[in-house]
C-alpha cells in the first residue's frame, strides 16, 4: 500500500457514500482477513441473505474448492463501503469485497483494490461495457457478478385502449406522440423518478446519454435537450408533478395503480410486475434518434482488495473465479434478478425465459456511471444532474 493512503482514504470517503447503491439494510459487523492462512473472508452488500441462503451456500461451496474456509460477512452498501476504507486504513480488508459497481473505480483510485492483474484474474468473458465500470486507469478491478439496468414497463390495457402499438415506439418523437395519445384518453403517460438524489440521476441518465450527450460536458446541446424533454412531459401533463419527489419505489407504486401507462424502472421489478392487476410489456428506453438507450448500469462487483500477504491472491482468484463461472452467475443472477455479465449465460437466461430478451437488449446497451475514466468525479457530477432535474 502507499504510504499516503489513510489520507487519501479519508479524501474518497464522501465520494464512496454518494456513490453508493441506491438501497439497502440494515448490518452486521465483521473482522478483516490475515486471522489464519486457512480462512478467508467475504464481505458483501446482501444483508438479506441468512445462513441457509442460496448465496451462503455458494460462498461456502466456493471456499471448500479453494480449500479454505470461508468467514462472510454482509453489510448495508453504504456501510459496507465506510467499513472497506475503515479497514484498509487499518491493513485490515477482506479479502474478497463483493461491492457496488460505482464505488469500484473509487476504491480503486484511493488504493484499496488489486488489479485483476495483480490477482490473475480472467475477465475475458465479461461483455465490455459492463467491465467498464470496473476500469481506472487503464486497469481492471474484479468481475461483475450481474447487472441491472433500466427499461420501460408498459400497461397493456390502457395502450390499447388509446391506440398505442408499443412496438411503434423507437424514439423520443414516437413515445411523446404515445404519451399524447394517452392522455387525450384520460390517462397519464408516463411516471419515472426525479428527485434529487442519486435515484433521480440514476433515472435520468437514459435520457440524457440517448441524446447523445457526455458526463464531462452537461450544458452541451445533447444534455439540454435531454432535460427538455422531461420538462415539457410535466408541462403537457403527460407525467405527473409527482415524480420530482419519487424514489424508484413511489414511481412504481404509481405504475402499479394502473393509471399510467408507462414507467422507466428496472430488473428488480420483475418479481413485483408478477402481481400487477393488469397485462404489462416492456420495451427498452428509446434513444433521441432511434434504437436504444445506454441506460446506466447497476449490480455488483467481485474484487480483491489490497493484501499485505499477496500470497493469498491466488487463493481469493479461485474464489472470485468460482463465484463468477458461468453455471454459478446463472444460478446467482437468477436470485438477484440480475442480467448476466457475459453473453454465453444471457442466452442461457433469455432461453430460460423469453421476456428477459428486452432486459437482455438493454443491458448490451447499458454504459457504467463512472466509465469514460470518470472515477470520484461522478459522485459531483450525479449532484448538478439531479440539482439541475
Amino acid at each position: 500500500m502507499s504510504t499516503s493512503l489513510p489520507r487519501r482514504l479519508a479524501v474518497v470517503a464522501v465520494a464512496v457514500t454518494a456513490a453508493a447503491g441506491l438501497a439497502g439494510c440494515g448490518a452486521s459487523g465483521g473482522s478483516g482477513s490475515g486471522a489464519s492462512s486457512t480462512d478467508y473472508t467475504i464481505w458483501d452488500p446482501y444483508p438479506q441473505f441468512d445462513g441457509n441462503a442460496a448465496w451462503v451456500n455458494l460462498l461456502e461451496s466456493c471456499g471448500d474448492k479453494a480449500g479454505v474456509k470461508v468467514k462472510r460477512t454482509a453489510f448495508d452498501t453504504t456501510d459496507l463501503t465506510n467499513k472497506v476504507l475503515l479497514a484498509a486504513q487499518q491493513g485490515n480488508a477482506p479479502d474478497v469485497l463483493v461491492l457496488d459497481n460505482p464505488v469500484v473505480s473509487t476504491l480503486a483510485d484511493a488504493g484499496v483494490l488489486a488489479t485483476a492483474d495483480d490477482t490473475k484474474l480472467d475477465t475475458s468473458g465479461v461483455d465490455p461495457n459492463l467491465l467498464a465500470a470496473g476500469q481506472f486507469g487503464g486497469k481492471t478491478y474484479g468481475t461483475p457478478i450481474g447487472a441491472n439496468t433500466l427499461a420501460l414497463f408498459y400497461n397493456k390495457t390502457i395502450l390499447q385502449a388509446a391506440g398505442v402499438d408499443p412496438a411503434s415506439i423507437k424514439d423520443w418523437s414516437a413515445l411523446t406522440a404515445a404519451l399524447a395519445k394517452v392522455a387525450g384518453a384520460g390517462k397519464k403517460g408516463i411516471t419515472f423518478s426525479a428527485i434529487g438524489t442519486e435515484e433521480g440521476s440514476f433515472q435520468f441518465l437514459p435520457w440524457f446519454w440517448g441524446s447523445g450527450a457526455r458526463l464531462d460536458k452537461l450544458d452541451s446541446t445533447p444534455g439540454v435537450a435531454a432535460l427538455t424533454l422531461w420538462n415539457d412531459w410535466l408541462k403537457a401533463g403527460y407525467a405527473p408533478n409527482s415524480v420530482i419527489n419519487n424514489t424508484q419505489t413511489t414511481s412504481w407504486q404509481d405504475f402499479a395503480a394502473g393509471n399510467v401507462a408507462f414507467a422507466e424502472n428496472g430488473t428488480w421489478q420483475l418479481a413485483n410486475a408478477k402481481k400487477l392487476g393488469f397485462e404489462y410489456g416492456t420495451i427498452t428506453v428509446p434513444a433521441q434518434n432511434g434504437g436504444p438507450a445506454p441506460a446506466p448500469t447497476g449490480g455488483e462487483f467481485v474484487t480483491v482488495p489490497t493484501q499485505k500477504d499477496t500470497g493469498r491472491y491466488a487463493t481469493d482468484q479461485k474464489i472470485v473465479s468460482c463465484l463468477t463461472s458461468p453455471d454459478n452467475i446463472y444460478a446467482t443472477d437468477g436470485t438477484l434478478s440480475y442480467v448476466a455479465p457475459s453473453a454465453a449465460v444471457q442466452q442461457k437466461q433469455a432461453a430460460a425465459d423469453p421476456a428477459l430478451q428486452v432486459w437482455v437488449d438493454a443491458v448490451h446497451a447499458a454504459k457504467g456511471r463512472t466509465s469514460d475514466n470518470l472515477g470520484t468525479k461522478y459522485p459531483k457530477i450525479s449532484e448538478q444532474i439531479w440539482t439541475a432535474v
